[in-house]
This record gives C-alpha cells, structure tokens and sequence, in this order.
C-alpha cells in the first residue's frame, strides 16, 4: 500500500488555500521508492504494471481526498485543481520488456472546480491509445483554458524573450468552452 505522503501533500496544499495563497503545485513521483523496487517516479522505462500500478493509486487517493475536502469546505467552486504531465505513454511494451515509451501524442489530463464542469470528458484517442483522433487538443489549449478560468486573457498574456513579446499559448490556444460551467 503507497504511504501517506501524498495525502499530506494535498492536506498541506488545502491548508495554503484556505490561508489565501493563489498557486500551490504539488508533485506525485519523485519520491525515494528505490527501496522498494518501484521506480522513483512515472517515467516507466522497466515495469509499467508494477510503477503505474503504485503511481496510480498514490496519485487517485491524494486527489480525490483533496477535491472531497475542497467541496465539503465550499472552497471547489473557487480553486481549479489541475492534474497533468508532459507526456503520456506509447500503447505497446518497450524492447522485450513490460515497459512503455514517451508517447506525446496522446495522454490524459483533468481539472476540477474553479469553473470546471463536472463529469465531462473531451477528446479522445485511437482504439489503441497512439494518437488522439477525437478533438486533438494541445498544451496550448490546456494552458488557454486553464488562464481564462483563472481571469486572464491568454491572448494578451506575454513575456519577452529573445527581443521579442512572446505568449504562453503561442498562436494556437484556444479555450475549451465545452468543459467550462
């Protein structure tokens, strides 16, 4: 059974919340898991049932007492609870092995509360999980939708980098209106 430090995590995070800070990121992987065989995060190179397998349930239990206590606390509706990665992974083993390879063309990510619908899936990939066919979305999209939901505009947003203003969302994001309230 995973230990009890991601849930302290999120405890911690809804603490920080409700005493008014505006950004909290907490990491699911990364932990010393050496000693247990499991590899230290969710980059599964080696044995995907047996490090997502532990990954998963670590992750699952955090975050659903975290949105459970944000709800019962009537915080939900005010923080977007983010879950997301880089990447997710390719539908075949690795090698000859029970791992799995960097698959950037299709992987899962949520929100939750802070205006979020509850309930709705959108996309979806091929019958093998290699691509997305069904409403390919892009980081872009992700981080247009997430920034309207938190009150800024992704258009107007920019930095400057290398002599010119750039936006997080380049010229591609759109905000994903179908999963907003």
């Amino acid at each position: 059974m995973p230990d009890t430090r991601r849930g302290r995590q999120c405890l911690l995070a809804r603490r920080l919340a409700e005493r008014g800070v505006r950004f909290v990121q907490i990491f699911c992987g990364a932990e010393n898991t050496t000693a247990r065989k499991i590899r230290p995060n969710w980059d599964s190179h080696e044995d995907l049932p047996r490090d997502h397998g532990y990954w998963g349930r670590v992750l699952d239990g955090g975050a659903a007492a975290l949105i459970k206590d944000l709800k019962a606390r009537g915080m939900l509706d005010e923080t977007l609870v983010i879950c997301t990665t880089e990447f997710g992974r390719q539908p075949a083993a690795q090698n000859t092995g029970k791992g799995r390879d960097h698959n950037a063309d299709a992987f899962t990510a949520w929100m939750a509360g802070g205006g979020i619908k509850g309930g709705v899936s959108y996309g979806a990939t091929d019958e093998l999980g290699w691509k997305a066919v069904d409403k390919p979305t892009y980081s872009y999209d992700f981080h247009a939708t997430a920034l309207h939901l938190l009150g800024i505009d992704h258009e107007r947003l920019t930095f400057y980098h290398n002599g010119i203003q750039r936006r997080l969302t380049d010229v591609h994001g759109h905000v994903i209106n179908e999963i907003l309230n």
